[in-house]
């Protein structure tokens, strides 16, 4: 039901201009706890501006975003990261020479006498987030570069939650992955969403939009066309949205 649902983000006529180009315009968008969103549209639909704008890529030139219903001003992705929303893009951002641990706690590193990297206590916590998530690594010193194309989404999702990420959008998380990966990628995600992460996720492949979100949200020309639920929506409804071809048959 709509009316039990946690709000957990929120942007209201959001607005961003590149000189002349005006990438989106008015957006006005919601998402809640437990729930993954779709955001679907062709290429320059606006979808990566509203990315980078909640992420803290880029300010908007006008409008809000709100997280639990107060307004928050972006200035970089750090301080994004600081209020709960961490963002996956597709290159992952992983470092292939590093461990799973160091990977995890990139930039986080903790110290033990305020001197040295306690790689101890590094390997504990990423070992207690990989089994919490069930992501099916066992050996931390794994390094980043031998590991399958789900296994790197999985840790550089983890990472972001690692990070404070309660808020979390994944660009393409299957993009070029097999049958085998994809599903490892889905059934964390699904996993993630059961215990109350928000997880919004740009993506092309329709089929993965109706089996795995809740919610579809479609942009086209910078504005938004639609925004329906997967259940009580088709594909080809979905399509003429993105397309502008709603009601022709």
């Amino acid at each position: 039901m709509a009316d039990r649902k946690k709000h957990i983000l929120g942007v209201e006529n959001l607005s961003k201009s590149f000189g002349h180009v005006r990438a989106i315009e008015n957006v006005s968008v919601d998402f809640y706890a437990g729930e993954i969103t779709a955001i679907v549209g062709d290429n320059g639909a606006g979808k990566s501006t509203l990315i980078k704008m909640l992420s803290g890529a880029e300010r908007p030139d006008r409008g809000k975003i709100c997280i639990n219903k107060v307004e928050h001003n972006f200035f970089t992705p750090s301080e994004a990261i600081e209020n709960g929303i961490a963002t996956v893009y597709q290159d992952l951002g992983l470092v292939n020479c590093m461990d799973i641990s160091s990977n995890i706690f990139l930039g986080l590193e903790p110290l033990r006498k305020g001197i040295f990297v306690d790689k101890a206590r590094m390997k504990r916590e990423s070992r207690e987030l990989i089994e919490k998530l069930r992501i099916g690594i066992s050996d931390m010193d794994l390094l980043a570069g031998n590991l399958s194309g789900g296994q790197r989404q999985a840790l550089a999702i983890g990472r972001a939650i690692k990070q404070g990420g309660r808020i979390l959008i994944l660009d393409e998380p299957t993009a070029a992955m097999g049958v085998k990966e994809t599903q490892q990628v889905i059934e964390l995600l699904l996993n993630l969403k059961t215990q109350g992460y928000t997880i919004i996720i740009i993506t092309h492949n329709m089929q993965q939009v109706f089996s795995l979100s809740d919610r579809v949200v479609v942009m086209r020309q910078g504005r938004v066309a639609g925004d329906l639920s997967t259940g009580e929506s088709s594909h080809n409804e979905v399509v003429g949205l993105i397309t502008g071809m709603e009601g022709v048959s």
